[in-house]
């Protein structure tokens, strides 16, 4: 419940500060005072839009606080977690309007979005008057309501829950078949692909390989061809040795003749034939380590021009063509396997979609049945509430042919305001004053389910008085009884029997230069003096406060 409203710079209100408790609190004051400043206040710490006017005149920003205590398992609890917001004994939702337009949103003193701090508000208070467009316009609302006062929502979330299992298994059998059929009208392009990339066997990584390979041996191959030239030079057909040999063996036989002259040079020469002979053994070595294959360059080489050509074919990286093949392969098997796995997903989908039509239609037989307690509980709230020429019921539509997650039907609330005439939503057929008389009979008999634990009625008396007038105070007095009512109001039949009364008043400051509203909580003797104003109206006679003092005694009875 709300236990405890704060308010700052917000239009005519300075500082203000309430606490409140369970049961029914009033709020009442002369035209004019400030109570829709106070609701428009507390409707912006529950999320409603802000707006720069909100903030008094002459103040940087305004700010609302509103403190609520809740028990254990409420739903608030559990969206709070979804959010990541520190729970703690209270909640508290703070909302700050600045003059130039932007606002922010706090729970628990941790910023959120104004749609988190909306979202909290609807579950924690509902603001109801003669004009109300949002509880009642939502037909999805209605279904919702009725769920709630027929205990169905463990009903109604196994028949959501068997509606996404049921979208689930339409979307894969569907999906399978686009996949199946793609791959048939595929199928010889795919075969041929395959047979293709399986001959090629291509390896991940085996490109780079390759060409690494291939650079390598063609270093080789040019070395080799410089080794095999100088190899010849010094051992082939044009090598030096034959004719160095030659020479050296003639200036041998002349040496005895002159040894001083032949000597020296038989030297040299023997020299140069041995570097000759080492040169050629270093030639033979090297050649032997080159080990150049022109063969294997040439398979290399072919290799490399094969894979590449398929990858060029294939529109892929050439390190792409395995995973390619791999997948060429599974749409072939898909094809192959796809008529039993059709099957598989034929018989799943129509196993969820027969399991959801049953617990729909179950749900759908529970709420028809909910619908005319409900129409039978409201009734009976109508003729107090000099509604006794009209009927309310429940239309429940059921559809098979449009289902949803939340089973068949359409539910929605519809009244007949006078004999004879033609029944209607209740949104379109009911005025003002009948609305706001509806909906509390509603609220009387869903109090404890599908309600919110604060409820605000804004002048739902409007425009009546007496008799109907007190049976409104006593089914707020008797809805309080259940969950927290705030009422405001000009009737002094329901002001009586409020457990906690508030006045709301316009206060001269500054020498009447402006103008701030109070609000303050009565006394017993002063709430005797405001329902004889609300009796009598500016004038308050003895006999007004002796009216008072019997409608407050009457509603203690």
């Amino acid at each position: 419940m709300l236990a405890r409203l704060s308010i700052r710079d917000i239009v005519l209100i300075d500082k203000l500060d309430l606490d409140f408790t369970s049961g029914l609190a009033v709020l009442t004051g002369e035209t004019g005072a400030g109570k829709s400043i106070l609701l428009d206040a507390f409707a912006l710490a529950l999320g409603a839009r802000g707006d720069a006017t909100l903030v008094r005149q002459g103040a940087e920003q305004g700010q609302v606080t509103a403190m609520f205590e809740l028990p254990e398992g409420h739903p608030v609890w559990s969206l709070l977690k979804s959010n990541g917001i520190d729970e703690d004994d209270t909640l508290i939702l703070r909302r700050m309007q600045s003059a130039d337009g932007r606002t922010r949103a706090f729970v628990n003193d941790q910023p959120v979005s104004v749609q988190t701090l909306r979202s909290l508000g609807a579950e924690l208070v509902e603001i109801h008057g003669q004009h109300d467009d949002r509880a009642l316009v939502d037909a999805a609302s209605h279904r919702r309501l009725l769920d709630a006062f027929g205990g169905l929502e463990d009903q109604a979330a196994e028949v959501t829950k068997l509606w996404e299992a049921r979208r689930t298994a339409f979307e894969a059998l569907e999906a399978h078949r686009a996949e199946a059929e793609r791959a048939r009208r595929e199928a010889d392009y795919l075969r041929h692909s395959v047979e293709e990339l399986t001959l090629l066997g291509a390896q991940e990584g085996e490109e780079a390989a390759l060409a690494e390979r291939r650079a390598s041996m063609m270093q080789a191959e040019k070395i080799a061809e410089d080794l095999n030239e100088a190899f010849d030079a010094v051992a082939g057909s044009a090598s030096p040795v034959p004719m160095l040999g030659s020479a050296i063996r003639r200036l041998e036989r002349r040496s005895a003749q002159a040894p001083g002259l032949v000597e020296p040079a038989v030297k040299s020469l023997d020299v140069a034939l041995s570097a000759i002979d080492e040169a050629r053994s270093h030639l033979e070595a090297a050649l032997q380590k080159a080990n150049y294959d022109p063969q294997e360059l040439e398979r290399i080489e072919e290799r490399l021009f094969a894979l590449r050509a398929a990858g060029r074919k294939f529109s892929v990286p050439v390190d792409g063509l395995p995973a390619l093949a791999q997948n060429y392969a599974a749409d072939l098997a898909l094809i192959d396997a796809g008529a039993e796995r059709l099957v598989e997903l034929e018989k799943a989908a129509h196993e969820t979609e027969r399991r959801f039509r049953t617990a729909a239609e179950r749900l759908s037989f529970a709420r028809n049945k909910a619908a005319g307690i409900l129409d039978k509980a409201v009734n009976a709230e109508l003729a107090p509430l000099k509604l006794e020429r009209a009927q309310f019921t429940t239309q429940v539509v059921t559809d098979s042919s449009t289902p949803g997650p939340n089973g068949i039907d359409r539910v929605e609330f519809w009244v007949q305001t006078n004999p004879g005439t033609r029944p209607g939503p209740l949104m379109r057929v009911a005025s003002g004053g009948e609305l706001s008389r509806f909906l509390l009979a509603l609220k009387v008999v869903l109090a404890d389910r599908g309600s919110a634990p604060t409820l605000i009625f804004d002048e739902i008396d409007t425009g009546v008085g007496g008799a109907v007038a007190d049976a409104i105070g006593m089914r707020l007095a008797s809805l309080a009884g259940r969950v927290q009512a705030i009422a405001v109001t000009h009737a002094p039949q329901v002001a009586a029997r409020a457990d906690r009364h508030y006045l709301i008043a316009k206060d001269a400051l500054d020498r009447g230069k402006r103008v701030a509203t109070r609000v303050g909580e009565l006394s017993a003797e002063k709430r005797r003096e405001e329902i004889a104003r609300m009796l009598a109206g500016a004038e308050i006679t003895e006999e007004a406060r002796a009216a008072a003092g019997r409608l407050m005694q009457a509603a203690v009875a």
